[in-house]
This record gives structure tokens, C-alpha cells and sequence, in this order.
């Protein structure tokens, strides 16, 4: 499809194409909607392989990240943006420069954060040019946003687990994770406080052999994890792991988890439902995260006591979307982007699409 054809289609406000030979900087920056504030999202470095696989990755991306922050309820838009190049050798003090100084043309319309391939000395370059820029190490920084990202995959859980079992404890429950990274080790911690009982899969046999060590928690294989005899399923790992070969075995009653783009296509979603399995969407039950880097916005910076307030939402935010599924009789997939497209719309009654002071 056209750019401007896909752009008019999805309802894209700008695409920045950013390109600094000297510096061998070919980027990409997508904004989709400012409905709601400036356009937050990471930047992503990838060494695609073609200019159109960039193009519909960031996309798709910014999009998604319209969604996710409308949904978490914050006063943000949705962006993004693409590097391409390997992360593993193509990375420079110039290209970051470089990088930074297009973000900063667009004065506040986009502000950039960490993304696959980006770590926090490559935004700290990124911040020399720009302050437009969040999980960087300065003072008033969020740091690593896992803790607060776990917290709020467990109170969306316990959301999940007072529709189910008309209870939110957990105390007893059987829970599956799947990854046994900082996410998952943090969400085990709330877990294993509350009592439940946990299993967990991972590649990682040094992250594994950790949560067994101080979680306490059953390690299983990586296939064996989806067909336990489980009340909730945790993916905290790769994406598109919920299709036709995995959800048939499930056993679970409830998926909850931290990892991104769950549902390998949204006929996984409706399979979901149709066996009765209630799905937390994961941009909605993730979105600790985005909380995170958002409260860097805020004035005098960094807070975590209130990031974890108002992670502490998701899980109104859960019960919302599970609201939305009965009114409407729809599966929660489709729900989470009506509660994100009726905040956008009151909203778009409001006010115009945001413009930096700057340029009003």
C-alpha cells in the first residue's frame, strides 16, 4: 500500500524520514496521534531488510503505542521510531547525535525512550541534542521500568481472578510463567507472597535456575509450559505465542501476562473466547511500563512512589475492558481498543491535536 494511501487509512498524523549520510543514519519516525498529548514511544534499532519492513514496523508500532497509552490512561499520544542498522556494530556517537537533532526539529511532538536494540548510554547520546527524551541515567530518571511492570501485571491479574473466581486472591492458585527475566521474576515475587503456586519455563538456564533458586518456583520445557494443569497462564517473553498449535492445550482459565503482541493473529483472540479462557490484552495489562517513563514528564521528574500509583490502575483498567466485553458481547481484544478509541474520541470533541507552544 501507498504511505499516504496506509497514512490516510489508519489515521497517521506524520512520517519523518531522517537521513544524515555523515553519521550513516537512515531513521524513520512515525507519529499517529496526539490526540491526547505528545506522541510517546521508543526508538528501535534493527537491521531490517528492506526500507518497506522498517516502514511497516514503525507503523505498526506507533499505532500500537496510540492504543497502549490511550488505554493506560495517560495524556500522551502515540510514536515511534526506527534505526536501521545493527544494534551489534552500526552504533556511534554521531548516529545518535544525528538521531537526537531530528527529534528535537519536531519540537515536543515526539518524544523518544528505549526500544529493542537501545540501551540507556544510547539515549543519554540521543539527550546531548534533544530533551525530548525519557530513560536516560540523569537525575529524574525512571531506570528499569521491569519492577513497576510486573506490579501492574499483578493487579491485573487479580482483576482477571474476581471475574473468574468471583475472589482476587491468588492465594492457591496455580500460575505458569513463561520467561524468567526481570519481569517474570518480579511478578513471581508478588505471586509467591500472596501464595500461589508457580512454574516457570525459560531458555535461559541462569535465569532459570535463579527464580527456582529464590522463588522456589517448578521449571518445566519451554512446550511443556502451555499444557500444564494451571488456573493462569503468564507469558512474559516472546510475542505471538498464543496461535493454533498453543491454544488448544491450555489448560489455564485466565492468560495474564507481560509479554507484547500475545495473539498471533486476532483469530487467536476470538479462539480464546470461544473456549472460554479470559484474555488480559497485553497492551493493557503491560503498560507498567509505558506508566513508568511517562511520570519522567512530570514535573520535578522521576517519582516512583506515584509511577507505582498509578501502575496500581491497571487494574481498574482490566476490570474496565472486561466491562466493555459483556456490554458489547465481544472478546477482550476487541474491547481494549474500544475503551483506547472512546477515550481518544471524547477527547477529539475537546480539543485540536497537540502543537508544542513553541509553534501555536
Amino acid at each position: 500500500m501507498e504511505i499516504f494511501a496506509r497514512m490516510s487509512e489508519y489515521g497517521y498524523e506524520q512520517v519523518v524520514f531522517c537521513h544524515d549520510p555523515a553519521a550513516n543514519l537512515r531513521a524513520i519516525i512515525a507519529i499517529h496521534d496526539t490526540t491526547l498529548g505528545p506522541a510517546l514511544g521508543g526508538c528501535r534499532m534493527w537491521p531490517y531488510s528492506s526500507e518497506d519492513e522498517a516502514i511497516n514496523d514503525v507503523l505498526r508500532l506507533a499505532r500500537g503505542m496510540t492504543y497502549k497509552n490511550a488505554a493506560a490512561g495517560l495524556n500522551l499520544g502515540g510514536g515511534k521510531s526506527v534505526i536501521i542498522g545493527d544494534p551489534k556494530k552500526d552504533k556511534s556517537e554521531a548516529l545518535f547525535r544525528a538521531f537526537g537533532r531530528f527529534v528535537q526539529s519536531l519540537q515536543g511532538r515526539y518524544i523518544t525512550a528505549e526500544d529493542v536494540g537501545i540501551n540507556v548510554e544510547d539515549m543519554d547520546i540521543v539527550h546531548m541534542e534533544t530533551d525530548f527524551v525519557t530513560g536516560i541515567s540523569a537525575p529524574g530518571s525512571s531506570g528499569d521500568p521491569s519492577l513497576v511492570t510486573a506490579y501492574g501485571v499483578w493487579q491485573g491479574m487479580k482483576a482477571c481472578a474476581m471475574e473468574v473466581w468471583h475472589s482476587d486472591s491468588l492465594r492457591g492458585r496455580r500460575v505458569a510463567i513463561q520467561g524468567a527475566g526481570h519481569v517474570g521474576y518480579h511478578l513471581a515475587e508478588h505471586l509467591r507472597e500472596e501464595g500461589a503456586e508457580i512454574f516457570v519455563s525459560d531458555i535461559n538456564e541462569d535465569n532459570l535456575n535463579r527464580f527456582v533458586r529464590d522463588i522456589g518456583a517448578r521449571a518445566v520445557g519451554p512446550d511443556e509450559i502451555y499444557g500444564l494443569d494451571v488456573d493462569i497462564f503468564a507469558p512474559c517473553a516472546l510475542g505471538a505465542i498464543l496461535n493454533e498449535k498453543t491454544i488448544p492445550v491450555l489448560k489455564a482459565k485466565v492468560v495474564a501476562g507481560s509479554a507484547n503482541n500475545q495473539l498471533a493473529t486476532t483469530a487467536d483472540g476470538d479462539a480464546l473466547e470461544a473456549r472460554g479462557i479470559l484474555y488480559a490484552p497485553d497492551y493493557v495489562i503491560n503498560a507498567g511500563g509505558v506508566i513508568n517513563v511517562a511520570d519522567e514528564l512530570e514535573p520535578g521528574g522521576y517519582n516512583h512512589e506515584r509511577a507505582m500509583k498509578k501502575a496500581g490502575r491497571v487494574r481498574q483498567n482490566v476490570e474496565r475492558v472486561i466491562a466493555i466485553a459483556k456490554r458489547d458481547h465481544v472478546p477482550t481484544y476487541v474491547a481494549a481498543d474500544r475503551m483506547a478509541e472512546e477515550r481518544i474520541a471524547i477527547m477529539a470533541k475537546l480539543k485540536t491535536k497537540y502543537v508544542p507552544a513553541g509553534l501555536a
